[in-house]
């Protein structure tokens, strides 16, 4: 019997509280400071003569038999793998790499430019590629730029194509757009089966207008609000994202604030997203304009804490925190948090094929094509299939790795020159906080 690898066990904050989480067995506790220091204590020597509270662990399986917990692991794995087969594929097209904006910290700006466009005889391509290569399996289609929707006629005469496509083949569609012509497009948007629209505003207008501008320098903050009232209107689904970084974390308590009152916050069609602004092959910003994972949940705990309204407008997961607070069970076990070439994959207009968005677009992260011809990188998809936990080397005695499951492929292979390496994730101090924000009373 020992005390499982797989227990997190921390102090809460701003609490003389502890908790203790275990992935693998499914449980987690809150702890008294008493029975905190008995767990210290069973933690340091194995034993305390608190028999009932020996049970309990071993019940829940913070304390294990080695082998056992092996066993359970492996069949916990299994699963995870047989249940991934039969997860939802999702698949993005990018028709273009050019964009109305100019935003300050866009990592996209220095992509060389690639030759050719977009075409209905390229669309018609992706339909057969994902036909064949999808057969039988769910899936949906993310629009990915890029902008997609830029206001030209062509533009229009393409995204209506591809809705049409995606109608025939009874695939739902998706679109990441910056919002500016959503206006514009609601009437070929209204003609699909859209299931959600992702737009990015920044804070309110000065902030906003100051961050993500045209490409002339004008402002972009009131055609976004209109074009996310006109989604709202017709039925469409959105999904508002704030990138956030230390010029404009401030302004997110007014931008909750301004979402309150524009009534979005109580449409069941509305939804939202913290992003962070980070340094992934090219960023713009500054390092010391740039959070951590870490110090970004620090600031939104702290500023959540001293104006709560922003949880109507966004509530921060903490890692597993808030499945638990919302569910009263935990999620089960994330042997691998990186979708690549597994429940996703990209595809551009060039016709190369990429495992995920973050790689897209990079010539050297292709991994094949799909028009001209089909082609693919056998060895090079299979580094991005089987990265996971257990192939993982750092993350085999790891007490975070069900919970992390070994963070982003793409940021670990800039980082460590390999797909099968660590992009880890402040797991216990997310908890901390956590158990903190959602738990603590």
């Amino acid at each position: 019997m020992y005390f499982s690898k797989h227990n997190i066990f921390s102090a809460i904050k701003d609490s003389e509280n502890f908790f203790i989480v275990n992935l693998l067995t499914g449980n987690a506790d809150i702890l008294s400071p008493e029975d905190a220091e008995k767990m210290h204590l069973v933690r340091k020597l194995g034993i305390h003569k608190d028999e009932s509270f020996i049970n309990e662990l071993f019940e829940k399986g913070y304390l294990a038999d080695e082998l056992e917990e092996s066993k359970l692991f492996r069949s916990k794995y299994l699963d995870f793998v047989d249940t991934r087969e039969d997860d939802e594929i999702q698949l993005f097209l990018v028709p273009n790499y050019s964009c109305n904006f100019a935003c300050s910290y866009c990592y996209q700006d220095e992509y060389a430019p690639s030759k050719g466009a977009m075409s209905p005889k390229i669309i018609d391509a992706f339909f057969e590629y994902i036909r064949n290569e999808f057969a039988g399996k769910r899936k949906y289609i993310t629009v990915f730029g890029g902008e997609p929707l830029l206001n030209s006629p062509k533009q229009k005469e393409l995204i209506s194509y591809l809705i049409a496509q995606a109608n025939q083949a009874k695939i739902d569609v998706c679109f990441v757009t910056n919002g500016y012509t959503l206006v514009e497009y609601i009437d070929i948007l209204k003609q699909g089966r859209v299931r959600e629209i992702q737009i990015t505003l920044d804070g309110t207008a000065a902030i906003h207008n100051a961050r993500r501008f045209l490409k002339d320098g004008g402002g972009t903050f009131d055609k976004i609000i209109a074009g996310v009232d006109a989604c709202l209107a017709n039925q469409l689904p959105v999904n508002l994202r704030m990138v956030i970084d230390q010029e404009n974390i401030g302004n997110l308590t007014d931008l909750a604030q301004f979402a309150i009152d524009k009534k979005w916050t109580s449409n069941a069609l509305f939804k939202t997203q913290i992003g962070r602004n980070y340094e992934l092959h090219h960023c713009q910003s500054t390092q010391d304009k740039l959070f951590s994972r870490i110090s970004l949940y620090e600031k939104l705990y702290a500023l959540t804490k001293e104006h709560p309204h922003i949880l109507e407008f966004y509530k921060p997961a903490y890692s597993v925190s808030k499945f638990l607070s919302e569910h009263g069970n935990l999620p089960d076990p994330l042997f691998d948090s990186c979708p690549a070439c597994k429940t996703e994959w990209a595809f551009d207009y060039t016709g190369h094929i990429y495992p995920c968005t973050a790689t897209v677009g990079k010539a050297e992260e292709s991994l094949g094509t799909f028009y001209p011809e089909v082609t693919q990188a056998i060895e090079l998809v299979n580094a991005w299939e089987t990265r996971d936990v257990v192939s993982i080397p750092e993350c085999k005695d790891c007490s975070v790795q069900l919970a992390c499951g070994g963070g982003c492929g793409s940021v670990a292979k800039n980082k460590n020159g390999t797909v099968c390496s660590t992009d880890c994730r402040p797991v216990k101090e997310l908890l901390e906080l956590g158990f903190g924000a959602y738990f603590n009373e």
